[in-house]
């Protein structure tokens, strides 16, 4: 998994790369109708579109996963996806679903506290971690650093013979 996550990665570094480079030349030709354009009108959308563009790019890369995490969290809260949810967002290695919840397990958080502190962790050092490694080697990393945890969980809890369900990265 990891090996393909960091491939997945370089490949969209580079496309994404070539996409800006193409972007630019095309924004130089353009830039006159930009003129012409009459401006698009609605407050909400210029304050959503102010705060996106004040966000640093890591902060950007991270509210994407953010709204995972959300998303998932909201999903445990409903009753009739309970079954579906252990099946597939915990981790055990007596199920019968093994790789699938390793990945998914690590945007399950039970708890708001628990969600809430690991969102502001993962928040306050996005910016320098993507500012090193670029946003597609950052999600590469969080998803590896996920499976890998989920891995090292399953072989901790073979060793202990607990098997009990668990979430989280």
């Amino acid at each position: 998994f990891t090996g393909s996550a960091f491939s997945s990665a370089a490949i969209w570094q580079y496309e994404s790369l070539k996409s800006r480079v193409q972007t630019y030349f095309e924004e130089a030709r353009a830039d006159w109708m930009d003129k012409m354009r009459p401006q698009k009108r609605g407050d909400f959308r210029k304050q959503v579109n102010s705060w996106w563009n004040n966000l640093t790019e890591g902060q950007r890369t991270v509210t994407g996963i953010i709204a995972a995490n959300v998303f998932v969290f909201c999903l445990w809260r409903l009753p009739g996806m309970r079954r579906i949810m252990f099946t597939y967002f915990t981790s055990n290695p007596s199920s019968r679903a093994l790789c699938s919840p390793m990945l998914l397990s690590t945007f399950s958080h039970f708890s708001l506290f628990h969600m809430a502190a690991n969102m502001y962790v993962l928040w306050s050092f996005s910016s320098s971690i993507v500012s090193l490694l670029g946003c597609e080697q950052f999600i590469a990393v969080y998803l590896s650093a996920g499976v890998i945890s989920t891995f090292v969980s399953y072989v901790a809890k073979m060793a202990t013979g607990r098997f009990e369900p668990s979430l989280g990265a």
